[in-house]
């Protein structure tokens, strides 16, 4: 249902557009300038709500692989470091709480009686640094996680918002979890948050 309207934008915006290969590649959309040449990365991806103010939050993109590699053209369209810019296309809705019965038959006539299993349906975008997070989504996870607040997906205000895309990236470049720390004989990792990340950096922004 979106992509008419990213084909639009693109046709508007002198844009080619290339798809991702696999379900597993990243982004699922790349616009390539047709002046110049520049690519801009588009994952799409989609949340729900968990209250007024929260949502269950995005995944990323991995901080491994083709993250820390980019030259690398595994799981990724074009190499990560051809890319000028990356991109969020979120999609936050609401649960349809109420239930109707699948074994029922209906007729034509009553497909307004047939309720969305998702209500509510609210946009963003932003760029990627803009809305994620400083941990993994989960302890075991090597993907990096959105914030979780609803305001801050919609303004672009997550904790990486104030220090800019190039610390998002050394961050995230030498960000270990527990096994990646004890695989090169370290008792812990260097960092696990923003604050520990500008103490081990000996940095003040």
């Amino acid at each position: 249902m979106l992509f008419p309207k990213i084909r639009q934008f693109a046709i508007e915006n002198d844009f080619d557009i290339v798809l991702s290969k696999e379900q597993n590649f990243y982004p699922d959309i790349s616009f390539i300038g047709k002046n110049n040449g520049e690519k801009i990365a588009l994952d799409i991806k989609s949340t729900y709500r968990t209250s007024e103010t929260t949502a269950s939050g995005f995944t990323l993109g991995a901080f491994t692989g083709y993250f820390r590699n980019r030259t690398s053209k595994k799981n990724i369209t074009f190499p990560y470091g051809e890319y000028k810019k990356h991109y969020v296309l979120g999609i936050i809705h609401t649960k349809q709480d109420e239930r109707i019965d699948e074994y029922e038959i209906y007729s034509i006539g009553d497909l307004k009686r047939i309720l969305s299993v998702i209500k509510d349906i609210e946009f963003i975008l932003q760029e990627k640094y803009k809305i994620a997070t400083d941990r993994p989504w989960n302890s075991d996870s090597k993907d990096i996680a959105s914030t979780t607040k609803i305001d801050e997906l919609r303004e672009g205000s997550g904790v990486f918002a104030g220090y800019g895309v190039d610390v998002f990236d050394d961050y995230w470049m030498y960000y270990m979890t527990n096994d990646m720390a004890h695989q090169v004989d370290l008792p812990k990792p260097p960092y696990r948050n923003i604050k520990e990340y500008c103490e081990y950096k000996n940095k003040k922004w």
